[in-house]
């Protein structure tokens, strides 16, 4: 993985992009996973044969509505005994698939340009929405540094990304993305609320009516 922090940008060149910053510490990246696309296509297709997706159930033995895997040394689970990272998938008691070089890569490129150096990712959680799924405002707080930032990448259909403030009752900033854009946040930032409205019914030339969403973290 040393070799991803060198060169970042060789392989992630410039595009006509507008980087729009949400507040100190946080930024949207417009159009940053272009350039990668195919590798992360690729990456996906690897991810998906070895680990499907699957709903999983809160705490309180509820069906979550967004189906979702993971990659990388860590995955995140949730079930009866709660939230965490583990590093076996619980469905087929195998590791998770390893995390793409071009997911890692991508990473590493967003998190340099938002202003967080050395930063190595080694879980990423995957989800994917179809029309009226929605991700309910929530703080990602299960790993163990809140100094490392997270990285969002969207790809697909668009979607609003609802970003709040450090309490529930905070009213969320609505953030249209589209496929490509890359949100990170840390620092300030690392622990604001945040969510994605209901997906509306969309098309999208290779992921259909579907919006995936990587999300990497530094969670061990």
């Amino acid at each position: 993985m040393s070799a991803l922090t060198a060169n970042l940008f060789d392989s992630l060149p410039a595009l006509d992009r507008r980087d729009e910053r949400l507040c100190e510490g946080a930024v949207v990246l417009r159009g940053f996973a272009l350039a990668a696309e195919s590798g992360i296509m690729e990456g996906l297709r690897a991810v998906m044969l070895d680990s499907s997706f699957r709903c999983m159930i809160t705490p309180a033995g509820k069906r979550m509505s967004v189906p979702m895997t993971n990659c990388g040394a860590l995955g995140w689970v949730s079930d009866r005994r709660g939230y965490r990272y583990a590093s076996i998938d619980p469905l087929n008691g195998n590791p998770w698939p390893e995390m793409p070089e071009a997911f890692a890569r991508l990473a590493c490129s967003a998190t340099a340009q938002a202003g967080f150096a050395g930063y190595i990712p080694d879980a990423c959680l995957i989800n994917r929405y179809q029309p009226g799924s929605r991700l309910s405002l929530h703080q990602d707080k299960n790993e163990r540094d809140f100094g490392q930032p997270i990285v969002s990448v969207s790809l697909g259909v668009p979607a609003v990304f609802l970003f709040g403030g450090l309490r529930r009752a905070d009213r969320p900033e609505r953030i249209p993305l589209a496929h490509g854009d890359v949100v990170v946040w840390g620092g300030p930032a690392r622990m604001r609320y945040h969510g994605i409205a209901p997906i509306k019914h969309a098309h999208h030339e290779a992921f259909g009516d579907q919006r995936i969403n990587l999300t990497l973290r530094k969670a061990g």
